[in-house]
């Protein structure tokens, strides 16, 4: 690759589009009016075929179609001697560069990048992330972990976090958060959406098209069929919450009678004199009528 370029005039007809890129028509409708106002302030860039009268799009895509749609047949064209892998490379860097890029598309662009054979250190150099960074999302992209790779790019969870759920299950995640909340190695307000995301990647799925099939799902039309699960659903899961809390107060039940029996020996509550541990929080207190009042 050299750093020499130079600028054409050059058949659009001729030139191939190497990334396309879909293209929100508001923004594009507003491209073309300036362009037709005001003219192309920059020429599109491309790289020359070697031995051929075609050219590969680098970036520009927009301005190109603008021009088409302007009833433009030429277009100026920077040319840059690159060969085609690195004329990819750019068109992806361009394209994160100047795009309005959701979290997950960056990240896809980084794993598109790296499927074209450039290593971490390379990818971190041309994208200016550190290698480390750049390891742990192609490890997410390959765990196909898009709902947490998703909330890394929007700083909710630090990677190596995301990087440890991906790799633990679901109780080995929920007892580290509660870990990193009573250490205070993260805040509770971050603990709060760490925990909100691993409930919806278990219950929706690692990708984010599980949300948005949830989210089709909840709009579609109800019918009588379908209200029916919905009101059996609700039923078994208030009969499940009866069943859970009925077990829950018989083993309340036992303890509350086998500490009263424990408090009854002299020498059980000797042993919680010199412990220390003299007073009981005063729901359970009053519980054992163990109040004044």
């Amino acid at each position: 690759m050299t750093d020499t370029a130079e600028i054409r005039t050059i058949p659009i007809a001729n030139i191939d589009i190497l990334n396309p890129r879909a293209r929100n028509r508001k923004v594009f409708d507003e491209l073309v009016e300036s362009i037709a106002s005001v003219g192309l302030k920059r020429p599109v860039t491309v790289r020359q075929i070697p031995r051929s009268k075609r050219y590969e799009l680098v970036c520009g895509q927009g301005r190109m179609e603008a021009f088409q749609q302007l009833g433009q047949s030429t277009i100026p064209a920077m040319v840059v001697a690159v060969d085609r892998e690195d004329c990819f490379v750019m068109s992806l860097v361009e394209n994160m560069a100047r795009r309005d890029m959701s979290p997950l598309e960056l990240v896809r662009e980084i794993g598109a990048i790296r499927d074209r054979g450039y290593n971490h250190t390379e990818l971190g150099k041309k994208l200016g992330f550190s290698s480390e960074y750049i390891s742990l999302i192609c490890m997410l992209l390959d765990k196909g972990e898009d709902r947490l790779l998703d909330a890394v790019e929007r700083k909710i969870i630090p990677p190596t976090i995301a990087i440890e759920i991906a790799r633990a299950n679901d109780h080995e995640v929920q007892r580290a958060l509660t870990e990193a909340y009573e250490t205070k190695a993260l805040p509770g307000d971050q603990v709060v959406a760490i925990r909100r995301i691993v409930e919806e990647r278990n219950q929706l799925g690692k990708g984010i098209q599980g949300l948005r099939s949830a989210s089709r799902a909840a709009s579609r039309k109800p019918t009588a069929a379908s209200l029916v699960r919905a009101y059996q659903k609700e039923v078994d899961r208030q009969k499940a919450l009866v069943k859970k809390a009925s077990l829950t107060q018989g083993r309340l039940l036992f303890i509350v009678n086998a500490l009263k029996k424990l408090l009854e020996e002299e020498h059980f509550v000797t042993l919680l004199r010199a412990e220390a541990m003299a007073t009981l929080p005063l729901p359970l207190a009053e519980r054992l009528g163990m109040t004044d009042g």
